[in-house]
């Protein structure tokens, strides 16, 4: 029996509901902070676990909170063969806001809620309880048990689910609402590598460079101060091959001031962005410096990372498959002075290769240039094949709901599932939709919160029948 129409019926009726339980979530502040007792990742944190957790039970689940690390919601007294991993904290607020981050603001003229966490994964979260209790309440039998996991630490590196995972065995399906549709089969695997080196000549003329503040963002802007040079010296270099980055110059005294703006973007697309320092490194590399380790350095990073390239080429590590694409490279941070400087890469990788290789050819090619390596982290990509019965089930339930096409795609990031055997994520965002993630002014729109909830009902009894 189809139960499409009914779910469909359910929610609809429940709109209200939702977003008064989104509202109420949103307005918990659940930002990683210091632990405190019984709050591994902060007050905040546990307070949005418990507060999900009881209305479950008030909905009728069992729940089961782990020592706050995380939490699940169960459908039935069955053994869980189906898990949706959400998580319940949220990024830091920002700047640039045109509504309180922390208080849904409903705009009526474009159906748009707005408010840290609607998309990314408050609102996903909710869309997932309401499904589960459509499905209970419509009394749809199911021959397979299913939950919802509840985490706490997915956007400061998962150890709530490390912690879960410690404890408990991970049911055989898995799919998270934390990525795009129709279904997320490969991410692409992540190194994030220090570079340093000392100078120990003390001659180079440049006093300070830095630019970029995280390490998974191309950095918008970079800034420069050099000794003994002036505005008449930008006359001679060509700024034009900097496309997408502009110069600004001014003179202190004998110091010339340089400040170059580009275009941040996501280190998984970089593309998409303008390097503000491989495009400020590639001017310094132009002017008539000294002779010195600073200055053969400055000419041997704007050599290894060109500006407008993000594929590795020139540092010995470009590859690409098929399957999920070609690598990326970004060369996130950097400060440097009269003593040395530290650098900051950002390495998405494909299937094709693995991270022991990037970082030995890697380390190879800048060793040869007196920058010392250090790996941060790495991470082997994931992939879940999407034939399996578990994608393909996802795949039709997607073109059901919505009509468009299902199929599997590739990304540079990674979702909740990256480490989990056979996960992949399913939603929330929908194709050509951008929700400001992690910026200011995140939202979902109403239909698209009953839509992903629906998609999610559906989801839950196509896979547990």
């Amino acid at each position: 029996m189809n139960y499409k129409n009914q779910i469909s019926d359910y929610i609809d009726s429940h709109c209200d509901e939702m977003i008064q339980l989104l509202s109420e979530l949103v307005s918990i502040k659940s930002v990683m902070s210091s632990p405190q007792k019984n709050a591994p990742f902060g007050a905040e944190n546990a307070r949005a676990l418990e507060f999900v957790l009881e209305r479950c039970r008030e909905y009728g689940f069992s729940t089961e909170n782990v020592d706050n690390f995380i939490g699940s919601a169960s459908l039935n007294s069955s053994k869980p063969e189906l898990a949706v991993l959400c998580h319940l904290d949220v990024v830091p607020e920002g700047c640039g806001w045109s509504f309180n981050p922390f208080e849904l603001y409903h705009s009526k003229s474009d159906g748009r809620l707005y408010g840290r966490g609607t998309s990314d994964d408050k609102g996903p979260a909710v869309a997932t309880i309401f499904a589960t209790k459509a499905v209970c309440e419509l009394n749809i039998p199911l021959a397979k048990g299913a939950e919802i996991i509840f985490g706490t630490n997915e956007e400061n590196g998962s150890a709530d689910l490390k912690h879960y995972l410690e404890k408990k065995k991970m049911p055989s399906m898995v799919f998270t609402p934390d990525g795009s549709y129709p279904v997320i089969n490969i991410e692409k695997g992540m190194i994030r590598i220090n570079l340093s080196s000392d100078f120990n000549d003390g001659c180079g003329k440049i006093l300070n460079l830095s630019g970029g503040d995280v390490i998974n963002a191309v950095p918008g802007t970079a800034f420069a101060e050099l000794a003994d040079f002036s505005t008449s010296d930008v006359e001679k270099l060509d700024t034009s091959r900097f496309s997408g980055v502009s110069f600004r110059f001014a003179q202190n005294g004998s110091v010339l001031c340089i400040e170059a703006d580009g275009k941040s973007a996501h280190a998984s697309t970089p593309d998409s962005g303008c390097n503000a320092v491989t495009a400020l490194l590639g001017l310094l590399s132009e002017f008539n410096l000294p002779d010195c380790s600073q200055t053969r350095t400055i000419k041997a990073l704007a050599k290894l990372y060109p500006f407008g390239e993000s594929n590795g080429k020139s540092c010995g590590i470009q590859c690409h498959d098929e399957k999920s694409g070609a690598l990326s490279i970004v060369l996130s941070i950097i400060n440097l002075d009269s003593n040395g400087f530290s650098a900051k890469n950002d390495i998405r990788f494909p299937l094709c290769t693995s991270s022991k290789n990037i970082v030995e050819n890697l380390s190879a090619v800048l060793n040869t240039s007196s920058i010392k390596t250090d790996v941060i982290m790495s991470q082997e990509p994931h992939c879940t094949d999407e034939n399996s019965s578990f994608v393909q089930t996802l795949l039709g339930v997607y073109e059901d709901i919505t009509g468009d096409k299902g199929e599997c795609i590739a990304i540079g990031g990674g979702t909740y599932v990256h480490e989990i055997d056979g996960g992949v994520a399913f939603g929330a965002e929908f194709p050509n939709e951008t929700c400001n993630m992690h910026g200011a002014d995140e939202f979902i729109t109403v239909d698209n919160l009953l839509k992903n909830a629906k998609i999610m009902a559906n989801a839950i009894v196509a896979l547990c029948k």
